[in-house]
This record gives C-alpha cells, sequence and structure tokens, in this order.
C-alpha cells in the first residue's frame, strides 16, 4: 500500500475527481472507465485528473484504499464488539462490511481485484479474528466477501447477496 492520499478541500478539483471516479467505477467497473468522462463529470480536464492522480488506475489506487481502509475499520470494530477470535467475530466483521460497502454505494469498486496486486488488506484483516488453526481461511473469507458485494453490483437483491455470504461464512 502506497502513502495514503490527503483529504482534499471539499469542492476542490481532486474531490470533485474522486466524487466523479467513484461514480463512474461503481457504476461501470473500473476497465470500463474513461478518463474523459471522469474529467467532464468533475468539471476539469484530463490533464487535472493526471497532475493529480497520475493516471486512471491511480485515481481509482486512491478511491480503492480509502474505501478498503473504511471497510477494515468496520471489520475491526464489529470483531472486536464480540470480544474474541472466532467465527463469531469473523461474521460480524465480514456482515458489517458488506452493509457498508453497499450503504456506501462502492459494492462494485469493492468487489474488483486491486490493481496494486498487494496483499488484501481485507484478508489481512480477518487473519487475527481466526483461530490460529484457520488462519489459511482469511484470502478464501476475504474473496466470498467480495463476492457478495460483486453478486449485489451484478443486480443480486441484497438480501440474497448478504445470505449468500452469511452461509459461506458458516
Amino acid at each position: 500500500m502506497q502513502m495514503p492520499y490527503p483529504v482534499p478541500i471539499p469542492g476542490s478539483a481532486p474531490a470533485r475527481l474522486i466524487e466523479a471516479a467513484t461514480r463512474r467505477f461503481e457504476r461501470e467497473g473500473r476497465a470500463a472507465v474513461n478518463v474523459l468522462d471522469v474529467a467532464r463529470d468533475a468539471g476539469v480536464t484530463t490533464g487535472s485528473l493526471y497532475h493529480h492522480f497520475g493516471s486512471k488506475d491511480g485515481l481509482y489506487l486512491v478511491i480503492r484504499e480509502e474505501m478498503d481502509r473504511r471497510m477494515t475499520e468496520r471489520m475491526e470494530g464489529a470483531a472486536g464488539a464480540v470480544g474474541r477470535p472466532g467465527r463469531e467475530a469473523v461474521t460480524a466483521a465480514l456482515l458489517v462490511a458488506f452493509d457498508a460497502g453497499v450503504r456506501f454505494g462502492v459494492a462494485r469498486i469493492l468487489s474488483e481485484p486491486a490493481p496494486d496486486a498487494g496483499n488484501d488488506v481485507v484478508s489481512l484483516t480477518l487473519e487475527p479474528m481466526l483461530p490460529v488453526e484457520a488462519k489459511g481461511a482469511a484470502p478464501a473469507l476475504a474473496a466470498a466477501w467480495r463476492g457478495a458485494l460483486g453478486a449485489f453490483a451484478e443486480g443480486m437483491p441484497v438480501d440474497d447477496a448478504r445470505s449468500g455470504l452469511r452461509w459461506a461464512v458458516g
């Protein structure tokens, strides 16, 4: 993970680019988004996008890292409320983060593979919630969470996607 992008001033060009790109990435998926459309939606030039973020993937990475951070904070809080590692903590963490991804309107963004191909922060967040003998389940559980978000983003009713995630966790 790279250095966090500083929170832009509301209404500034970077803030408008982040808002416009978040809507586009969520609606169309990262691969389908065109920088010309994002810049037009934000009321700036493509030069502004490249100046502030370097590329479409740079902009996506800023958004994705912020959403991953928000989700992992919620996961840690939900697991902490349970008070001990195990299935109950993991279930709480994944369901709280699923609900947040839906509520924030970023299900598709969170369901896509990260462009930096590093360690999955969701998997890394889940590991301490698992008993020692189950630590290897963290990547599969993270994938189930992303899969449930992706199913919702593709049109599955939210209750069905959530129930599928709950079932996958066990």
